[in-house]
């Protein structure tokens, strides 16, 4: 939650609170929501590592609230994350490890944990399509995240399928 954090934070100050709702405005219920002690946990320790300020902020009919800005270092560190390339190609795959150890083990079988694992994907991919009828059409950001995700469990479903090409 740290650098959604911050680059929020590059488009000008804000209050925790504030960077909470932009997250669920932006996500919808396509992305989990974020908890509010959690972002501010996360300010708190952004703060201490010099990525951004804070300054309280006094109000008269309510608590004081505490106003946070990009420090020149969490500048460079939302331009650094922005360059980065996203994960590796996902080699460590803990389903792959029990298909290819359950003939070694005798424990499981590998026919059944395919077909777990694919009535697991397509319990997923039902979620995922209830959950793009039910989200706002106008939040693109949101169905694309939801498309997204249907897509690796699409491709997801796909190698389940080579899989058990290669066991019979």
């Amino acid at each position: 939650m740290r650098l959604p954090l911050l680059a929020l934070l590059a488009k000008g100050p804000a209050h925790g609170y504030e960077l909470k709702q932009s997250l669920e405005t932006l996500f919808g219920s396509a992305y989990p929501q974020p908890n509010v002690g959690q972002v501010y946990v996360t300010l708190t320790r952004l703060e201490k590592a010099g990525l951004i300020r804070g300054e309280a902020v006094e109000q008269s009919s309510r608590p004081n609230k505490r106003i946070y800005e990009l420090t020149e270092a969490g500048h460079e560190a939302v331009a650094a994350w922005f360059e980065q390339t996203s994960d590796e190609p996902r080699v460590r795959d803990e389903f792959f490890m029990k298909l290819a150890l359950a003939p070694l083990t005798g424990v499981a079988d590998q026919i059944g944990l395919i077909n777990r694992q694919r009535r697991h994907y397509l319990n997923l991919m039902r979620a995922m399509s209830r959950l793009a009828a039910t989200e706002d059409r106008d939040n693109r950001v949101a169905q694309l995240l939801i498309e997204g995700a249907m897509l690796h469990l699409q491709a997801d479903l796909d190698w389940l399928e080579r899989c058990q090409e290669e066991m019979e």
